[in-house]
């Protein structure tokens, strides 16, 4: 217990919503507290994403050179960027495949780095309350189902491995939308 707050510091820079999942859970059996749990999970959320914005920043060359199979993804992150502004740094937490694209795109741009950092804490902090908090009220149904989850291993593996099928599945057509919509846009733009 004593390097709890380490630990979800740590795994919140690399990743995040497990850690979170059992920071709640940590925080509803005692083991931690709940308002500096998200407030460390938060702050290890926006080291990362502060990171991953200054590779994109001052890193360009290592980017094109080491994440070309990732130009894709990059392009997406650069449309949603055009697009939505400054609420895509609210929701490219919750996108999956984007966590560190994203910050790096970011970065790529002329974004101002303060008003980034401002907009990233924020949302660290946000994001970090809105999924350790129902962890923390849920801690114990939660645990139940990892409990009934192991006694009954044959049937969570193929329902979890279905679910992130899924998810999967989703966001490809996501990226395939908002690629093809640019296609088709572009297109229409050059026929005029």
């Amino acid at each position: 217990h004593q390097y709890a707050y380490i630990v979800l510091f740590v795994w919140c820079i690399l990743e995040g919503e497990i850690a979170l999942i059992l920071g709640g859970i940590m925080a509803h059996e005692g083991h931690i507290n709940l308002p500096l749990g998200i407030f460390v999970a938060g702050l290890g959320a926006f080291c990362g994403d502060q990171f991953y914005f200054f590779i994109g920043r001052y890193n360009k060359k290592y980017i094109s050179e080491k994440l070309s199979k990732q130009r894709r993804k990059f392009a997406i992150a650069h449309l949603l960027l055009q697009r939505y502004g400054w609420p895509i740094i609210f929701l490219q937490r919750y996108m999956y495949g984007f966590r560190v694209i994203i910050p790096m795109t970011i970065g790529l741009t002329g974004y101002s780095a303060k008003k980034y950092a401002l907009i990233n804490l924020i949302s660290a902090w946000c994001w970090a309350a809105i999924t350790i908090i129902p962890a923390w009220i849920l801690g114990e149904h939660i645990l139940d189902i990892l409990h009934k989850a192991k006694e009954h291993w044959y049937v969570a593996v193929p329902v979890v491995a279905l679910f992130l099928g899924a998810l999967l599945y989703g966001f490809k057509r996501i990226e395939n939308k908002i690629l093809n919509e640019r296609k088709h846009r572009s297109a229409v733009s050059n026929n005029q």
